[in-house]
């Protein structure tokens, strides 16, 4: 089954320890995650007894812990007998009646996130072909973590940071914004309109302080009213407006106490600081 975004880390073990089972044909199979050198078995498939859950195996301890250091799979033909692993964890393996036991580190970027295991309740012959099997689902579950914390890695960079833009460029900016919104008022073409629409809202959101949360505001300004509004952010006078965007004196006054009205603002500067705490001002 196709993995997802949503998919948590557990979900993926779960899976992967599911897998183990089909692809290897062992009847049994369980894992978990690192957490403080130590792996935790969180998943497991095919078990007879409650042994094995809660288990905990600590790093260089029983042939898990190995794997973990060692970074390698481990083997147990025969676990009750085997001299080559501590015996920590004799009560739970040996308790769910486990014989022969593979345990399979789970890498990722070079580093141990946890270990896969896949046993029998009888001692059996472990081929290549088994142990390929449990190697490419250990495998390819660090492949799935690996690109899952490349992804989260890459969202945070492009999340929002505090703001850089210092004071001439965030008005060498708002210059720009108003000079776009005269431009968008002469074009005709909506393809364009709507390009030049999205700068605009970006030169908006580079601009916004990000140390205040925005205002909701239930406003809805007409194109004409944050074109006379982005000019008066600039200070410029009713006449040097209608100058600008080819209005009459009069017309720039009558938009400018339109956007107040609705911005609750008894001033041009209170319509304008409240249009830039909605967001609708860069």
């Amino acid at each position: 089954m196709p993995t997802t975004a949503a998919d948590t880390d557990e979900e993926l073990l779960s899976r992967a320890v599911g897998e183990l089972v089909l692809r290897t044909g062992l009847p049994v199979a369980f894992g978990g995650f690192e957490r403080a050198n130590a792996v935790e078995v969180t998943s497991i498939v095919g078990s007879r007894t409650p042994y094995l859950s809660g288990l905990v195996v600590h790093a260089e301890r029983g042939l898990g812990g190995r794997a973990l250091v060692e970074r390698r799979p481990r083997l147990a033909l025969d676990y009750r007998s085997s001299r080559n692993i501590t015996h920590d964890y004799d009560r739970a393996v040996l308790g769910e009646g486990i014989s022969t036991l593979f345990a399979v580190p789970i890498v990722v970027a070079g580093r141990s996130r946890g270990v896969l295991y896949c046993g029998s309740w009888e001692t059996t012959a472990f081929g290549e072909n088994t142990a390929r099997a449990a190697l490419a689902v250990a495998s390819g579950l660090g492949t799935e973590l690996r690109v899952r914390e490349e992804v989260g890695r890459r969202l945070a960079l492009l999340a929002p940071q505090e703001p850089t833009v210092d004071v001439s460029a965030r008005e060498e900016l708002r210059e720009a914004y108003a000079a776009l919104r005269r431009i968008s008022a002469d074009v005709t073409d909506n393809g364009i309109r709507a390009r030049l629409a999205d700068i605009e809202r970006r030169l908006a959101e580079l601009t916004r302080d990000r140390t205040a949360p925005l205002e909701a505001l239930d406003v809805r300004l007409s194109p004409r009213e944050v074109d006379v509004l982005s000019c008066a952010a600039l200070g410029q006078t009713n006449a040097e407006i209608a100058k600008t965007l080819s209005l009459r004196e009069g017309t720039v006054k009558s938009y400018l106490q339109s956007a107040m009205s609705k911005l609750d603002a008894s001033t041009r500067h209170a319509a304008v600081a409240r249009a830039r705490r909605a967001g609708l001002l860069p």
